[in-house]
């Protein structure tokens, strides 16, 4: 959705009052049983590195709590290493949003182009972690070392969810990093106006999300404070647009995406195993905003969730971790990953029960009567 420059201006002019605040610093003052009031005056980050662990450490200092009252953010990665160079840090909600942070101090003459960094390493992001295994792997390693449990044990304990939940919130991981849906943070001590704008400009009119924290700093004794101030929310609540960009997919759609996409004979392949799963299977169909995916049910396995999912960009995922809602669930489960291991070239890791293998097109197209066979068994076992 677009508007003009004249309602561009009106909104703008009725954000100026709140934003000219923010441009004034003012003191803290401190006080004991109202006596002895101190002045504290504000500090200052000496190094972006102190701001980056900072923000590991305290989450809860990004103030998302003004764009949804019961987000919570838990930050799986510091430098998270991407081909365009390392995210600051990579978050994760409750949803299975991706969070990619960046965080710069005013004095850093890279500023003016922050926006433009954080967007290279969500694209870069997207772009070169088509395994969604790798992805979990590199997280799952760096929770282990300083929390000395895995990557699943650690999110649901963070926020006390079941293993069924679990589930689900690392489907929509890995479905908003094949689809390019992050959500932008921009943290720096002092915000330029310019920064505000843009970042208002491109929530306005683009399906991007992106959001500038302003962190002020105060020191007293050994003390810290923080006080957070959150732009760029305001433009969405205004105008109501979602930024996962989410899009209806069906039979039409997703064969004229394929053809643009995949080559003649890969996709013979994925034709094929449609076909098969269309008349023997039931048919859901994705939202994603950039590839759209169908996904075969067996209803005597599990009546809400598939075994297998097919993207259009050719990518196939096993989806073992689906099947652990029931005693039958859990049985076809384990028969199914013996099925592919015995019978087809594909390749499983090691705990491979309660994850989501993922294989490209190049890496399953030949195996494509053997992957049939096997979902043909599983439909008549």
């Amino acid at each position: 959705m677009r508007i003009s420059k004249e309602s561009y201006r009106l909104k703008k002019k009725k954000l100026l009052y709140s934003l000219k605040l923010y441009l004034f610093k003012m003191a803290i003052i401190i006080s004991k049983k109202g006596k002895n009031a101190e002045k504290v005056e504000e500090s200052s980050f000496k190094h972006e590195d102190y701001l980056q662990k900072y923000i590991y450490d305290n989450p809860e200092s990004i103030p998302l709590y003004d764009i949804e009252t019961d987000i919570k953010l838990l930050i799986l990665a510091r430098e998270f290493p991407t081909k365009s160079g390392s995210i600051d840090a990579l978050g994760i909600d409750k949803k299975g949003q991706i969070y990619v942070i960046e965080t710069k101090l005013y004095k850093n003459p890279d500023k003016r182009l922050v926006v433009a960094q954080v967007l290279d390493y969500g694209a870069s992001l997207w772009r070169n972690y088509n395994d969604f295994n790798e992805f979990i792997q590199i997280l799952d390693k760096d929770i282990s070392k300083r929390f000395n449990v895995n990557l699943n044990q650690r999110i649901k304990e963070f926020f006390k969810i079941s293993d069924e939940e679990l589930v689900v919130l690392m489907d929509n991981l890995r479905k908003n990093l094949d689809d390019g849906n992050f959500k932008f943070v921009v943290l720096m001590d002092h915000l330029q106006p310019a920064l505000k704008d843009l970042i208002m400009f491109i929530n306005q009119n683009s399906q991007f999300d992106i959001f500038a924290v302003e962190l002020e700093y105060y020191k007293y004794k050994d003390y810290e404070i923080m006080i957070p101030k959150l732009f760029g929310s305001e433009v969405k609540k205004d105008i109501g647009i979602s930024g996962s960009g989410r899009r209806e997919w069906d039979e039409d759609k997703f064969m004229s995406e394929i053809s643009k996409n995949i080559k003649d004979a890969e996709l013979k392949s994925i034709k094929k195993i449609y076909d098969f799963c269309k008349q023997n299977t039931t048919i859901y169909w994705g939202s994603g905003s950039i590839n759209g995916s169908f996904n075969a049910v067996i209803d005597k396995i599990t009546p809400n969730r598939s075994i297998i999912t097919i993207f259009s960009n050719g990518k196939l995922v096993l989806n073992f971790g689906w099947l652990n809602d029931s005693e039958t669930s859990k049985k076809y489960r384990d028969l199914f990953g013996k099925l592919i291991t015995e019978k087809t070239e594909l390749k499983l890791q090691q705990d491979w029960k309660g994850h989501f293998p993922v294989y490209k097109i190049n890496e399953w197209s030949k195996s494509t009567d053997k992957l049939i066979a096997v979902i043909d068994e599983l439909i008549k076992k």
